[in-house]
């Protein structure tokens, strides 16, 4: 992605727990600072930081709080049951996801009984026992609201796969935000899709097939067509994007040059792409023998795909697929 498309996304804001972005606003004065948010993907995009613990009126520093299960309902209190928070999280998550509307994406602490997505601890209530299956009461709150915004928690953008998708879905999801605001039209929303061919086709070639044949149908109006859209692209993307998927998608690619490239060029790059589908090099290898030939060969189609530029490229995130 280049300057000129990253200035045509305008600010991209992300919500943020406060301690992940460095506020020292857990239980102990303390914060889980991410380098990769704070120091990285903060270069590019701005951050709204939220602490429901802190807007619900709790101290800094506090007691802790825990999910307590009691029968069948789970409450956030200190441990012996005093200071229940859980609807005042609730009613908080609510707010934030009202405002979540005008977020591209939202970056959770983990295990958290109020921010964590998943594996929360949730004690039983004389605290001699606990699972780990519990969400976050605001977290829920804030997902419900907008099940199409990109969300993660800090401890999983760790991994480079998991951060790698996270942030092509944040720009995704961005685009479709700019898209709707300057007006649906069944041309924009035909053009929309073909720049993201690629990309779905990398996560789930199911999805590829029926996101096309739902463009391609009469029968429905456009906004109950773009809707469906939009679920489907958001809900395929969270799916993992394998080695072997990525390298069906750029032997698709290939065939663009068939006539272009000589023999040995064709080799040349046929090896990388095999080479990539065995793990023997990252993502980037076989992408920028790609981007070099479209260079040479120009094509507007695959210059448009998501797929080659999905992110700023200094963000280097392909680097360790």
């Amino acid at each position: 992605m280049n300057d000129a498309q990253l200035s045509e996304l305008g600010d991209i804001t992300l919500g943020i727990s406060a301690c992940v972005a460095g506020e020292n606003v857990r239980f102990d004065s303390s914060s889980k600072t991410s380098h990769f948010c704070m120091k990285e993907l903060g270069n590019y995009v701005k951050f709204k930081p939220v602490c429901p613990e802190v807007a619900v009126g709790l101290p800094v520093p506090r007691p802790t709080i825990r999910q307590i299960r009691k029968d069948d309902v789970i409450t956030v209190s200190r441990p012996d049951g005093s200071g229940d928070v859980t609807e005042a999280l609730a009613e908080y998550g609510k707010k934030i996801g009202n405002y979540s509307r005008n977020l591209s994406g939202f970056i959770f602490c983990a295990k958290s009984p109020s921010c964590g997505m998943e594996r929360v601890k949730v004690y039983s209530e004389d605290g001699k026992g606990s699972t780990s299956d519990g969400v976050g009461v605001f977290a829920r709150e804030v997902m419900k609201a907008n099940p199409l915004l990109p969300c993660e928690e800090n401890g999983r953008l760790n991994d480079a796969i998991i951060r790698e998708n996270f942030v092509a879905r944040v720009y995704a999801y961005r685009k479709w935000q700019l898209l709707e605001a300057s007006g649906l039209s069944k041309h924009k929303l035909t053009t929309f899709h073909s720049q993201f061919k690629y990309t779905v086709m990398s996560h789930d070639l199911i999805a590829y097939k029926e996101l096309g044949q739902l463009l391609a149908r009469a029968d429905l109006p456009l906004e109950e067509m773009a809707e469906q859209y939009i679920h489907g692209l958001m809900a395929a993307l969270t799916i993992k994007a394998t080695r072997k998927k990525h390298a069906n998608t750029l032997q698709h690619i290939q065939g663009y040059f068939a006539k272009e490239l000589n023999s040995d060029e064709k080799q040349e790059l046929c090896e990388q792409i095999e080479e990539y589908r065995k793990g023997l090099v990252p993502l980037f290898v076989p992408l920028t023998l790609i981007r070099h030939h479209l260079r040479r060969f120009p094509k507007d189609y695959l210059k448009k795909q998501f797929y080659l530029a999905p992110y700023p490229a200094e963000l280097k995130l392909r680097y360790g697929m």
